[in-house]
């Protein structure tokens, strides 16, 4: 049976290029007619040229970003819509139902979770109330009151991309960063490796797919290089912590694990910078959504490839005069 026509739109690109051919392979692999379309503020956003088309859009935060997305989704005769940045995910929450009426699904949490996965404080006290393991998380007069013990990690109460985060090693950098970081928060610093859990929950927030990964090198926040890792305890906590949140679509959960121990320390409820990784690994979350509009998803946990390594490299285009070329 022919599956239906499905444009997707992926907001905020960027340089989220792995991302557009995942759901470029993903069309073409499950036979499902369609074109990938990306928005971006910036023109040169190197995801752009991987579109066959693209639109320049507001920032998140002006008033008129809902209406200028929309007026997309209608032009383009889009399906499914892919938000990408923390700042964008309530904001889609609140209005998915709006763009659910207009034919255009949008797999994302609901308002209340994405603020909350984008405070790190609250983030903290949601898993701390759910007995869920997280990193001991300070404002800054929590931490100058209780004196945890060093070492510690500042970094912002509202930011991605490691952006001003920092490890503190003693009292006086501590007084600094309290000063230098806006609106911080300070985490106890945690030991052992550093992974991903990417995951994917259908639209009724079922778990479909878990999928730890290794971050061996990491550059800018992103993995550089990694290495899918199928360990049962980082699966089965990041099952517990979806079902606490409810959580809907892609989401990935960052921790350090020592020994047998693993600590959450972060989440966030949209794909994952590295998702190529899980991609290639077998867990093809694209596809999966897309399986997912055409209503045939099943569970598939655990289903993907073990010990499978990652290394990144830079990528260009080019141009001068006329189009972009490769």
């Amino acid at each position: 049976m022919a599956r239906k026509k499905i444009n997707v739109l992926i907001t905020a690109a960027s340089r989220r290029v792995a991302l557009i051919r995942g759901f470029q392979n993903a069309l073409r692999a499950g036979g499902t007619p369609g074109e990938v379309i990306a928005t971006d503020t910036d023109p040169l956003s190197p995801a752009l040229f991987f579109c066959p088309r693209y639109h320049n859009a507001p920032l998140s935060s002006h008033p008129h970003y809902i209406p200028a997305i929309k007026e997309i989704c209608i032009k383009e005769e889009i399906g499914l819509l892919i938000p990408t940045i923390d700042e964008e995910l309530p904001l889609f929450g609140r209005h998915k139902k709006e763009f659910a009426d207009m034919g255009v699904v949008i797999p994302v949490v609901d308002e209340e979770i994405g603020e909350i996965c984008n405070d790190k404080y609250k983030t903290y006290h949601f898993f701390k109330s759910h007995g869920l393991p997280m990193a001991e998380t300070y404002l800054p007069d929590e931490v100058r009151r209780e004196k945890p013990p060093l070492p510690l990690f500042i970094k912002p109460r509202f930011g991605r991309g490691a952006v001003s985060a920092y490890p503190i090693n003693s009292a006086r950098e501590l007084d600094f960063f309290l000063d230098y970081v806006k609106d911080p928060v300070v985490q106890r610093f945690l030991p052992g490796k550093e992974y991903t859990i990417d995951v994917l929950c259908d639209l009724a927030g079922k778990v479909i797919s878990i999928v730890p990964r290794e971050r061996i090198v990491i550059r800018s926040g992103v993995c550089d290089r990694g290495r899918t890792d199928k360990n049962p305890t980082l699966m089965r906590l990041a099952e517990e912590a979806a079902r606490a949140l409810r959580l809907i679509g892609p989401a990935n959960l960052q921790c350090r694990m020592d020994g047998g121990t693993a600590t959450f320390f972060e989440v966030n409820p949209r794909f994952s910078g590295a998702i190529q990784l899980t991609i290639n690994a077998g867990a093809d979350f694209p596809r999966l959504i897309l399986d997912m509009m055409h209503g045939d998803t099943v569970p598939r946990i655990g289903d993907f490839e073990d010990k499978l390594t990652m290394v990144s490299y830079e990528e260009s285009v080019y141009r001068n005069g006329g189009g972009w070329r490769r």
